[in-house]
């Protein structure tokens, strides 16, 4: 048995982009034309035009990928684990600790060094 996996077609990608890039143009200056409107209306006609250009855009061989990109990174992101408040405190502490050990050790050979250099200048 074999199966035949079918992959989309996209067709017209150039004149889809052309499409989304036509769309934010005109988004853009709309916002700009009618700057003496409600920014309510303004807001949600950019909204409306946003979703068309991203509906536009997905509708792409580059759109879908990018689209599927973002869906694994989500599914992705479900899957990490954040440490607790407990944990974050305590490895900032230690961090601190450690950063204030290395700040002496550092103090004390700089004073170190110092000496021997003015030994040897005079």
């Amino acid at each position: 048995m074999s199966t035949a996996t079918e992959e989309k077609v996209y067709r017209f990608d150039a004149i889809k982009w052309l499409l989304v890039i036509l769309l934010v143009a005109v988004g853009v200056y709309g916002n700009s034309y009618y700057s003496s409107e409600s920014v309510l209306y303004r807001f949600a006609a950019l909204l409306v035009l946003g979703a068309v250009a991203l509906v536009v855009a997905i509708n792409t061989a580059k759109g879908a990928a990018t689209f599927d990109l973002i869906r694994g990174a989500v599914v992705e992101w479900r899957k990490v684990v954040f440490p607790t408040r407990q944990e974050i405190n305590q490895t900032t502490m230690l961090v601190l600790g450690v950063v204030v050990v290395t700040a002496i050790i550092l103090g004390i050979l700089d004073a170190i060094f110092r000496f021997l250099a003015s030994l040897i200048i005079g």
